[in-house]
C-alpha cells in the first residue's frame, strides 16, 4: 500500500502561484507514475497533468498546459505541482494519485492505485 498525502492548497487572487505537494509514505518502490487531478463543485473529476517515475516525460491537461509545471523528487517520495497564473475556474480540490508498477502516463484516475485526500485551492476574480 501507499498513503499520499496532500497539501500546499489555499486562497489566493488570479494571478497568484501555488504549489502543491504530495508526500508519498509505504511502498513507494512501488510507484511509479503520478498524476494530479482536480475535481470542482458539482462537476467531474479532471486530469490535471502527469509524470513518469525518471520525471522525464510529462503530459498536460490542455487547460493548464504553459500555466502548470509537475515534477517530483524521488529521495523525498514527493510530487509536486507548480501552479502559476491562476484562473478562477482553476478554483477546485487537487488530489495526486500512484500508479503502481506502471509508468505510462495516462489522464484516466481508474488506472491509478492510490490517491491522497486532497487539498482546496481557491482562486478569487
Amino acid at each position: 500500500q501507499v498513503q499520499l498525502v496532500d497539501s500546499g492548497g489555499g486562497l489566493v487572487q488570479a494571478g497568484a502561484s501555488l504549489r502543491l505537494s504530495c508526500e508519498a509514505s509505504g511502498r513507494t518502490r512501488s510507484m511509479y507514475a503520478m498524476g494530479w487531478f482536480r475535481q470542482a463543485p458539482t462537476k467531474d473529476r479532471e486530469f490535471v497533468a502527469a509524470i513518469t517515475k525518471s520525471g522525464g516525460s510529462t503530459y498536460y491537461a490542455d487547460s493548464v498546459k504553459g500555466r502548470f509545471t509537475i515534477s517530483r523528487d524521488n529521495a523525498k517520495n514527493t510530487v509536486y505541482l507548480q501552479m502559476n497564473s491562476l484562473k478562477p475556474e482553476d478554483t477546485a480540490v487537487y488530489y495526486c494519485a500512484a500508479r503502481l508498477y506502471s509508468d505510462a502516463l495516462s489522464q484516466w484516475g481508474a488506472e491509478y492505485n492510490g490517491w491522497g485526500q486532497g487539498t482546496q485551492v481557491t482562486v478569487s476574480s
